[in-house]
């Protein structure tokens, strides 16, 4: 029990750090779940073999692997409110630099298409 509660604090804190950074910077929020859907359109949608753009990943159809997309990002809202926002401008563009890096062919309309459909949706 004390071990949820460590980590409902630690979470309320890395929350409230973002919102701060967000705020300082501008920057829109978007929520992880509208950020996992913006990514599976853009990585193809029904179209593809591989769910949210996953292949380094063994995960079995579109829930499982939505649940890898949503764990990506969460794990890199943190990394972004501990080192991150001193190396890129906002959230999205630290987190297309882990997720679809540009030394990687075909990565360079990730971010764009991204935004795209994340401002489509709003």
């Amino acid at each position: 029990m004390r071990e949820f509660i460590k980590e409902v604090i630690l979470l309320c804190v890395i929350l409230f750090f973002l919102i701060d950074i967000r705020i300082a910077r501008g920057e829109e929020y978007y929520t992880d779940e509208a950020i996992a859907d913006a990514i599976y359109i853009a990585e193809g949608g029904l179209k593809t073999h591989y769910p949210f753009g996953i292949k380094t990943v063994n995960c079995q159809g579109y829930n499982e692997c939505r649940q890898v997309c949503l764990k990506t990002i969460y794990n890199n809202r943190i990394r972004f409110s501990e080192y991150g926002y001193r190396q890129e401008k906002d959230f999205l563009t630290f987190l297309s630099k882990r997720y679809c890096p540009l030394s990687i062919d075909g990565c360079e309309n990730w971010l764009p298409n991204v935004k795209y459909y994340l401002k489509k949706e709003k």
